[in-house]
């Protein structure tokens, strides 16, 4: 397992017990992991905004490491 799979799987770990797609630190976490910038943008009460930039690459990582995710919550 590549490390950046690893750093995926552990921050899926983190977000075991809710949903990723309910989980927006998770979710951004998997962003960091893959090499995208995430910044926050605003906060109004208590929703934030956030802005999620990166090369196709990172978007690449993403992808995969969301995947890989999907596929550590299901089988936990």
């Amino acid at each position: 397992m590549s490390s950046s799979l690893a750093s995926y799987t552990a921050a899926c770990r983190a977000a075991s017990e809710t949903r990723l797609d309910e989980d927006s630190d998770a979710l951004l976490e998997l962003a960091r992991n893959a090499g995208m910038l995430v910044m926050l943008d605003a906060q109004i009460g208590r929703e934030t905004y956030h802005s999620v930039t990166g090369s196709l690459a990172a978007l690449r990582r993403f992808a995969a490491g969301l995947k890989a995710c999907q596929r550590e919550v299901s089988a936990a």
